[in-house]
């Protein structure tokens, strides 16, 4: 199949992911109002042609706390990947370094930080939850730190997970082959 734009992807997943996990990342939460409304302003992102000036040269690359990255574009922290493919977030990290680009591991990832620093080379940053134990962010901030991670990437505004309709109408559970192993402990 020849791909041909963006949205093309979200068609392809689809047909190839069971339905209660497809509905799972395609959904928001609470009436999806702040999905649709993200849909709405990226969808208002315009791209201005420059006319008559030379195109033989473009460089994309960009640097972001001193990593230089092949595009301004990095892998944004999302969970859960193993639902979608056996190699989860270790697939995405190299993919993310094939694309020369940054991969921030979400905190709810299915590998730990560990696993995915083993995947090779590439630049990391950890999204971090704030949690009401401190002693869980400090184990899992050196754990990134000693993996090679780069950076944290805070989030704040998360205090819980929000009411996905889409997952109370499948009754979504995660496969039982899912763990979020940043939660569990690896010698920290």
């Amino acid at each position: 199949m020849v791909i041909t734009n963006v949205s093309e992807y979200e068609a392809i997943a689809k047909q190839k992911v069971p339905k209660m996990i497809f509905d799972h990342y395609a959904s928001g939460a609470e009436d999806e109002w702040t999905l649709k409304e993200n849909r709405n302003a990226f969808s208002r992102i315009l791209f201005r042609p420059r006319i008559l000036i030379d195109v033989s040269k473009i460089d994309l690359t960009t640097t972001v706390f001193g990593s230089k990255i092949s595009m301004p574009i990095m892998v944004a922290p999302t969970g859960q990947h193993q639902m979608a493919h056996l190699e989860g977030e270790c697939a995405t990290a190299r993919a993310a370094s094939a694309a020369g680009t940054i991969m921030t591991l979400a905190t709810g990832a299915t590998f730990s930080v560990e696993e995915v620093a083993s995947t090779g080379p590439g630049i990391r940053f950890l999204q971090l939850y704030m949690f009401k134990d401190r002693n869980v962010a400090t184990q899992l901030v050196r754990r990134a730190e000693n993996a090679g991670f780069k950076a944290i990437v805070l989030t704040a505004d998360s205090a819980v997970f929000g009411r996905r309709e889409a997952n109370i109408k499948n009754r979504f559970t995660f496969p039982p082959y899912v763990r979020l192993k940043n939660y569990e402990r690896h010698g920290s």
